[in-house]
């Protein structure tokens, strides 16, 4: 385990190490030691976020240590988030892949292909347990795939095993694999409309009444229906064309965030809702059974001028026969951004991108670690919106929120830890949040900069209490 100081420092630590075995005790210390020093300076490259040139060497060598697989050093995060699970009565775990662009690490050995012929990176695959109100428990799954070839598996006939896709089918499986251990939680697998594959339908029937994982997926396909205008034809109806039919029932309202090449604004839609049973599509090497699921159907009202409407067709196993039933299915697709802010902070927060590594073997321990360092910065962000008065110190170590109570405040600490939307907005004040009146709250950015400067402040802190003690 690490030194005495760095457990007393990172306490978070012991919680996301505790089951790692990586059949080797000094090993295991040492990706304790590697996952203290890069959550010191995520932002930093290894050098610069190791003490001195011993740690450096450590860091590589744990690294190039074949034991230290990407699998393995996340295992002991997936478990403990699996027992955060276990304590709430809904948990939701939205999933999808991002590309990690690594065209200028020409160094790197091992990268595929990306979107276009000269670039190389590979795609991570995620998928992370959010609270209903948003609060990120951590990751319970990630895989890594490297493309030989351009569109590799994108339109082939072989079977899903075989497929890219399969991802989306692994994470429900995950998921499944949780319902079951988790059993007093409702698990909910959510995914956007690459997930919408059709075996994913078939696999949750599978259940057959057992405890199962629920999914919420927007639809991409427009499907056949069983029922037709003509069976003797084979004319079945449309999903799409379908759902157009059927009368709205409600509205929701939510914020739309601001995306690439789109302004935030305020999303008022219609809600309709039908149960359908879906045609199952023909294929060679297996005969697929029609299944039964429901449909939401949320349509803009009243877009912009010259703005494309929100609109979205998502298929779920929830129950929708209630106009409560049915927006909640909304509301909680919703939360599917939640992932989208990971994947941010990974790459933007973390600089997962700039690591200049040799190998890829050696890329996916690192961004193992990475997603350790991430999910703790989108824990922080959220909770203290969501439970702003709850004691600091349930988050922060002593020495994190008093050096930051001393550098902002300009004051002695109280002995009574102040709350935590308090201290987060202290901890983000460090990474330049105004905390003004209309400011609202602060995002992950200023969280993970207020973080890293306050680590300054927490060593300043200690080197001035150990002169003291001389």
């Amino acid at each position: 385990m690490p030194k005495k100081t760095e457990l007393k420092e990172s306490g978070w630590l012991l919680e996301e190490t505790k089951t790692v075995d990586l059949g080797d005790k000094r090993l295991n210390k040492r990706f304790c030691n590697v996952l203290a020093a890069l959550s010191r300076k995520p932002t930093e490259s290894i050098p610069a976020a190791t003490k001195g040139w011993d740690e450096t060497k450590a860091a590589y060598r744990f690294l190039d240590n074949e034991a230290a697989t990407f699998e393995k050093v996340l295992k002991p995060h997936t478990n403990a988030t699996v027992e955060r699970i276990k304590k709430e009565a809904i948990v939701l775990l939205p999933q999808d892949t991002t590309e990690l662009d690594y065209s200028g690490k020409k160094q790197t050995k091992g990268l595929g292909k990306l979107n276009y012929e000269n670039q190389l990176g590979m795609h991570l695959h995620a998928t992370i347990a959010v609270t209903p109100n948003r609060i990120c428990l951590g990751a319970v799954h990630a895989e890594i795939l490297i493309r030989e070839k351009l569109g590799e598996n994108a339109r082939s006939k072989l079977p899903i095993e075989k497929k890219e896709s399969m991802r989306w089918l692994n994470s429900y499986r995950i998921a499944q694999e949780i319902a079951e251990e988790c059993h007093d939680t409702k698990v909910i697998s959510i995914s956007d409309r690459e997930g919408d594959i059709y075996d994913i339908f078939v696999e949750s029937q599978k259940a057959n009444g057992n405890i199962k994982a629920e999914w919420i997926i927007r639809a991409n396909q427009n499907r056949r229906l069983l029922e037709g205008d003509d069976d003797n034809k084979k004319r079945y109806k449309k999903l799409f064309k379908k759902v157009e039919e059927v009368p709205a029932f409600g509205e929701v309202e939510f914020n739309l965030p601001k995306g690439k090449n789109r302004a935030a604004r305020k999303v008022k839609q219609e809600i309709r809702a039908l149960t359908v049973v879906l045609k199952a599509p023909k294929r060679m090497e297996q005969k697929l059974p029609d299944v039964a699921i429901n449909v939401v159907f949320a349509k803009e009202v009243n877009p912009p001028l010259g703005v494309e409407p929100i609109e979205w067709i998502i298929l779920t196993s929830l129950p929708i026969g209630t106009k409560e039933q049915a927006m909640q299915v909304v509301e909680w697709y919703l939360c599917r951004w939640q992932v989208e802010i990971f994947f941010k902070i990974l790459k933007v927060g973390c600089d997962v991108e700039e690591l200049q590594l040799k190998t890829v073997d050696r890329l996916k321990p690192c961004l193992a670690l990475y997603i350790i360092i991430a999910w703790r910065i989108l824990y922080i962000t959220m909770l203290g919106r969501s439970c702003p008065e709850m004691p600091c110190n349930a988050v922060f170590e002593d020495e994190e929120w008093q050096a930051a109570y001393i550098v902002v405040c300009r004051c002695s600490p109280p002995k009574v830890p102040p709350g935590l939307d308090k201290m987060v907005r202290m901890i983000a004040s460090l990474g330049g949040f105004l905390n003004r009146k209309g400011d609202g709250y602060p995002g992950p950015q200023t969280i993970w900069l207020g973080m890293q400067r306050n680590r300054d402040f927490v060593i300043a802190m200690e080197a001035q209490n150990a002169i003291k003690s001389i």
